[in-house]
């Protein structure tokens, strides 16, 4: 049996169902044309390293303005807008715009009415989808929040600092609510202090719809105005997921095109209900909607530990259609423990072994849980052949890929116990077909490859041994063996996406965006 593609929708808190995005929104494939090669080349040698002195340039230009204006600044008091910082302020912005400008962002289409402070002192932006974001920080000189560590690096610490943003340190235990705090106390001042930038998406996507808003934004209990941001470019090398092309190929991509277009959408100010002030978690579902509806894309329960569960370094990497991650929110949402102990899960499979395909009502007997909506979500979701039955040794395997992600011997040994007697016995292809679509969640993909590769001796039958000694010579089975050249990621090899400087997007804990250059960029 397979695991079938996603038919579970994402439910809102108002009970309607909204169709999942139809592509995992943590990965970008970037594919060229021979002519967009051939500009590629074109412009690497000719236009890109004038862009990039250019805007390193301006850098370096609007260093000692910012230098002059954060002198003996404090952190806690506004001081009065002298006409020499309104100069400072005006100087700034006029040479960002020139380094955007000379990055080949050459018209900001700019619609809707930018609130005050005092009408809404937190601006949410949405999708966070790239680096580049940083666009409306500089234009505004809006305020972030941002690790206290980015203010002490050379040059760009100093930039930061004149926007006066709102600081976090990971080192203090109670500083998510010394930062509620400060951001209260901003919201509060009638507009004294310049308006809140913040990204609750917490995370870098591919734009094909919005994942769950973190609560940072909206824990103060204040007005907000949500802002969209779009690319309609036709060659997106603006996008810097987890999956897909690093920091330094996206800005050189990004500095090889002619004319990149940007569009910022100023939605009407939010002025949440009393009973939004007492849930921050509703109030930021009912802003993620209406940004949702303005840029026209599904709304998703994904979240950043679907991202990590996405980039997780097991040999068996989970490709940009999976249905894991539905699954996996699932398993959360039920209550389900990811952090099950192996014997746990070996004790599931030997209950597996005995039942292979149960109903709706053995299956919540089986998890000891009443059924319930997400009960029969859960079971939909294995429910292939639409016949009230799903086989219960497909979920226990996708139930360990999502409590051991990197652990893929461990999933496959706990199958092959699962579809024979003994783990010393074999089987054949069809099973085999049936492990490999479960374990990484997609319902066409054709084993026989790595079948008649296990099979050497062309017997039509593997074992556990024999598949464990192949893993073992070929441990990039996975690409090699199901993938083909459509491969599940793309990375240099030896290269992790979750520590690499270059390849991990900025990540949130619920308030600040790091825009910091790559190599100051590390995993929550």
């Amino acid at each position: 049996m397979r695991l079938p593609k996603c038919r579970r929708c994402s439910v809102e808190g108002d009970g309607k169902k909204l169709a999942p995005p139809v592509k995992n929104p943590f990965v970008h494939d970037l594919r060229f044309t021979p002519l967009q090669k051939a500009q590629i080349a074109v412009m690497t040698v000719t236009l890109f390293p004038v862009r990039l002195l250019m805007a390193a340039f301006m850098m370096l230009l609007a260093w000692p303005f910012a230098f002059l204006a954060t002198m003996g600044r404090s952190e806690t008091a506004v001081e009065p807008q002298t006409l020499w910082r309104r100069f400072v302020d005006l100087a700034l912005r006029v040479i960002m715009r020139v380094m955007w400008f000379s990055g080949g962002f050459h018209w900001m289409r700019v619609k809707g009415r930018p609130a005050s402070p005092s009408e809404a002192p937190i601006l949410t932006l949405a999708p966070h989808s790239s680096y580049f974001d940083a666009i409306p920080v500089t234009n505004t000189m809006a305020s972030i929040v941002m690790k206290r560590e980015s203010k002490d690096i050379p040059l760009w610490g100093t930039l930061i600092k004149f926007i006066r943003p709102v600081f976090v340190s990971r080192s203090d235990q109670d500083s998510r609510r010394k930062t509620v705090e400060e951001i209260k106390r901003r919201a509060q001042s009638g507009g004294e202090w310049p308006q809140i930038m913040i990204f609750p998406e917490g995370t870098c996507t591919n734009r094909s719809c919005l994942i769950t808003f973190k609560p940072g934004a909206f824990i103060p209990a204040v007005p907000v105005q949500p802002v969209v941001i779009r690319y309609p470019n036709k060659l997106d090398s603006i996008t810097w997921t987890w999956q897909g092309p690093g920091a330094f190929k996206i800005l050189w991509l990004t500095l090889c095109q002619l004319h990149n277009d940007f569009v910022i959408e100023y939605l009407p100010t939010y002025t949440p209900s009393e009973e939004e002030k007492k849930n921050p978690a509703l109030f930021a579902q009912n802003v993620r909607r209406i940004m949702a509806k303005a840029l026209d894309v599904p709304i998703t329960d994904y979240t950043l530990e679907d991202c990590q569960l996405a980039m997780a370094e097991g040999q068996l990497r989970l490709p940009p259609e999976t249905c894991l991650l539905e699954f996996a929110h699932l398993v959360r949402r039920m209550g389900l423990k990811l952090d099950k102990t192996g014997r746990a899960l070996e004790d599931y499979g030997t209950r597996a072994r005995e039942l292979k395909r149960v109903g709706l009502e053995e299956f919540a007997s089986f998890l000891d849980a009443p059924v319930s909506d997400l009960l029969r979500d859960m079971f939909d979701l294995f429910d292939e052949h639409l016949d009230g039955t799903m086989d219960i040794r497909e979920f226990v395997t996708a139930l360990s890929v999502v409590c051991r992600p990197t652990k893929t011997l461990d999933t496959m040994k706990l199958a092959f116990k699962m579809y024979v007697e003994e783990v010393e016995s074999s089987l054949g292809e069809r099973e085999l077909a049936c492990i490999v679509q479960t374990a990484l969640g997609v319902a066409d993909l054709s084993v026989a490859s790595l079948f008649r590769a296990v099979d050497a001796h062309g017997k039509g039958k593997i074992t556990f041994e024999s598949f464990q000694s192949f893993v073992e010579l070929h441990p990039d089975f996975a690409n090699e063996y199901l993938f083909g050249e459509k491969r599940a990621f793309s990375r240099s090899p030896g290269q992790s996406p979750s520590t690499s400087p270059i390849t991990t997007p900025p990540v949130s804990n619920g308030f600040c965006t790091d825009f910091s250059p790559p190599d100051h960029k590390k995993l929550n």
